[in-house]
């Protein structure tokens, strides 16, 4: 037990609720990309099985187990053609942009409902404690990780989904001069990730970003809720 706490991102106890927060973040952003690429006029993903909200469609393993080790993962990525939108540009933005944007929401959407629940009295009724500080548990990780995600996946290098915005924004011979040194991009994003001292001056700043708008939705809950 002592080595896998050690192992792993989060202490063990707390595993299951990080892991179903994680999926469900995960499952949410990617769906979001691909029901939204399919509105747009593209039905590549759809056509693939991917405008769902079965997490099964979209869990990258290797992705997750990282996550659990490392604190950064991934999940298979939505395939777009951009060629099959009417402006490419424009709609690419949008399809890129409602992933992070959906994390976001869920964020809120999250505490908001926790709050909710506390308000009314449903929250705290239980006669075991321990349901209680379970479902405060979930709520952490469902806010925090899905925060995380929002602020993680607007980092403009590649894969992630800044990057697809910067992309598509800039003017095209500016776009085409970014694509040239994609690789190089990649490159830097993994030395950004796996690099102890870098990782530390570069990710987790990310995670105090994502911690403070966590803070604010909590703040925002409390201030509707009287809390």
């Amino acid at each position: 037990m002592d080595f896998l706490n050690e192992l792993l991102f989060v202490r063990l106890n707390e595993l299951p609720f990080y892991v179903l927060a994680i999926v469900i973040g995960f499952t949410v952003h990617e769906f979001s990309h691909a029901y939204f690429a399919n509105k747009l006029g593209d039905p590549t993903a759809r056509l693939l099985g991917r405008v769902s909200l079965n997490p099964a469609v979209h869990m990258d393993i290797f992705g997750l187990i990282l996550l659990l080790i490392a604190g950064f993962g991934w999940a298979k990525p939505v395939p777009v053609t951009r060629e099959n939108f009417k402006n490419p540009r424009l709609m690419g933005i949008i399809v890129s942009a409602v992933g992070p944007i959906s994390n976001l929401v869920l964020a809120l959407f999250t505490i908001i409902i926790y709050y909710a629940l506390n308000y009314f009295g449903i929250i705290g009724s239980f006669a075991n404690n321990r349901i209680d500080a379970a479902i405060g548990t979930f709520v952490y990780y469902m806010v925090t990780m899905n925060c995380f995600l929002f602020v993680f996946n607007l980092i403009p290098l590649p894969p992630l989904d800044g990057y697809r915005i910067l992309s598509d924004w800039l003017p095209r011979r500016a776009s085409a001069k970014l694509q040239q040194v994609e690789q190089w991009a990649m490159l830097l994003f993994l030395l950004l990730v796996f690099i102890q001292p870098l990782r530390e001056v570069t990710i987790q700043p990310l995670y105090n970003l994502a911690g403070y708008l966590a803070t604010s939705f909590y703040t925002f809950a409390k201030i509707i809720f009287g809390g």
